[in-house]
């Protein structure tokens, strides 16, 4: 909070400006209306259009500097965002998918989206108006003691009884603002957990118990929404009952004065009185942003816990990896998500020579996928390395590992488009025929054809209205596109009947011809692919005879 102050106070800066200028400006408009109205009072019928004419060139200008301070506020708080989430965003994208092992993704949402949001008020209004309720007053306080010591004196202490009332009240609310961020990302993890286990909710016959197990959820963020509205309000009670005595003292002083014939000045007083309301204006605003440095110390709290970037790392000398021809090496490899697991990767070392497969065998558990997160760049060994064709691994930039890379799991990641805009995500640059090419290779077009718009029929989000091997040959396409040397294949035919595994299994080979391939699978068919096994058992390779 310290750190993002100090950035945020440098682009406040122009608010700050316009709003002392404001207030300036409203010293002299109070000045203008005491004396028309002291005129009116009076009876005199002096001519009083200048003063008039005064009111509202002040009244422009304000309204001017209050436009411009508005606009500059924003395009602060619009731009600590984007910086913001663009530095949560490389944090999450330095972590990879392996911190969803130890985070929801609902709950990392959250962080990007709501948390990042909840600190714009910071930017916005809770830094100038912190710098204006010092700052800002003085002014006014100047003036007042001009017109009448006494009046400045009653302004002073009721001012400084603001901010006491506001930090009794601000422990509390501090405390029920992270009680309701709390409960907002248990919601939200709840939410996105059952939508997403929605058919086994229904086929159980629980959808009727989820639904009122969300609605206990929202009704309790409820009930801790209106905790932090309670004790924000004890705030700005506080804040207005030092306006009303500071205001009920100094007209009753004036009233007292008048009525004994001893008022001087009629129009001084009524500057006074006029000016009491720009008084605690600015200690008014610092009372209602004063709930946005709550939301955004409630917000930074999250934000911390992301995972901190990586450290520069030093320079190395430019390798290069031959496009054709990858080798792959794991030497020694360690590494451990949780210690109170025990390692996933236990001393792994195996060796793939280029254009030959490899199946990773074993139970689930046993480090399979954790191999393959390696050698997608989502994971790095705690010792040990891992090379393509001798480079380390972790000396390639993600942009070549990716270009390098292609990539087949259980569930093909499809987006909602047209199925040929899911296969040229894997080259965006592809013309058409070149997809047509992949698409055949893939045998895609024994489905598409029957399709009403071919290759360019829509499909929903997670390739909603293909079935799984429909599916899985979409991937497929999209790895013939690619035309990566290296080829991962994760448990490629789960979820898959055996007439659709096998022809899912006969495209895969013809992908695999002059690539380096390694496949972790323990489906019985998917070790009729071809090439060597190796038996993974707690983190280790055990040697196997392979498929011929």
């Amino acid at each position: 909070m310290r750190q993002e102050q100090r950035l945020g106070r440098r682009a406040a800066r122009s608010v700050v400006l316009c709003g002392l200028a404001a207030t300036a400006l409203a010293v002299g408009q109070a000045y203008c209306v005491a004396g028309v109205l002291s005129e009116a009072l009076r009876g005199i019928g002096r001519d009083v259009g200048a003063l008039l004419i005064g009111f509202a060139v002040l009244a422009l200008l304000r309204a001017g500097l209050v436009y411009v301070s508005e606009t500059a506020a924003f395009s602060a708080g619009a731009a600590s965002r984007r910086r913001l989430r663009s530095d949560a965003l490389t944090r999450l994208m330095s972590a990879g998918p392996a911190l969803l092992r130890t985070r929801h993704s609902a709950d990392l949402a959250g962080i990007v989206v709501d948390r990042v949001e909840a600190v714009d008020g910071l930017y916005s209004r809770w830094i100038p108006a912190a710098t204006l309720a010092m700052a800002a007053p003085v002014p006014v306080l100047i003036a007042v003691f001009w017109a009448d010591p006494f009046a400045g004196l009653v302004l002073l202490l009721c001012g400084l009884l603001v901010p006491v009332a506001m930090a009794a009240a601000g422990i509390g609310a501090a405390a029920a603002s992270r009680r309701q961020f709390l409960a907002m990302s248990r919601l939200q993890a709840r939410f996105l957990d059952r939508i997403r286990g929605i058919s086994t909710i229904v086929l159980y016959g629980r959808a009727e118990d989820e639904a009122n197990a969300l609605a206990a959820a929202a009704d309790e963020l409820g009930r801790r929404t209106m905790r932090v509205l309670r004790v924000a309000f004890l705030s700005s009670a506080g804040l207005d009952i030092a306006a009303a005595l500071s205001l009920v003292l100094l007209a009753l002083r004036y009233a007292t004065a008048l009525l004994a014939g001893h008022l001087a000045s009629p129009a001084m007083a009524l500057f006074v009185l006029l000016l009491v309301p720009e008084f605690f204006g600015p200690l008014r605003s610092f009372a209602a942003a004063y709930q946005d440095r709550l939301h955004a110390t409630g917000a930074a709290e999250e934000l911390i816990d992301l995972p901190p970037l990586p450290e520069p790392a030093p320079q190395r000398e430019i390798r290069t990896i031959a496009a054709q021809g990858l080798t792959v090496a794991f030497e020694n490899v360690h590494l451990t998500w949780d210690p109170a697991r025990g390692p996933a990767l236990d001393g792994l070392s195996v060796r793939v020579p280029a254009g030959e497969a490899l199946i990773l065998a074993g139970p689930s558990g046993a480090g399979k996928s954790t191999a393959l997160e390696i050698l997608l760049g989502f994971a790095r060994p705690d010792s040990g390395r891992v090379t393509l064709n001798g480079a380390d691994i972790a000396d390639l930039v993600p942009q070549a590992l990716s270009r390098l890379t292609a990539w087949i799991g259980q569930r093909p990641v499809l987006f909602a488009g047209t199925i040929r805009d899911n296969i040229r995500f894997a080259r965006p640059e592809a013309t058409d025929d070149e997809i047509a090419e992949a698409a055949h290779a893939a045998r895609v077009e024994s489905f598409v054809r029957d399709l009403p718009d071919g290759l360019d029929t829509k499909v929903g989000e997670g390739g909603y209205g293909l079935s799984g091997g429909q599916a899985q040959r979409v991937a497929i396409a999209r790895a013939f596109l690619k035309n990566a040397p290296l080829l991962l294949l994760d448990e490629p035919t789960a979820h898959l009947d055996p007439a659709t595994e096998a022809e899912v299994l006969d495209s895969l080979r013809r992908l695999a011809l002059g690539r380096t391939v390694i496949l972790a699978s323990h489906a019985a068919a998917a070790h009729a692919f071809g090439g060597r096994r190796v038996d993974i058992r707690d983190g280790r390779a055990v040697p196997a005879r392979g498929a011929a």
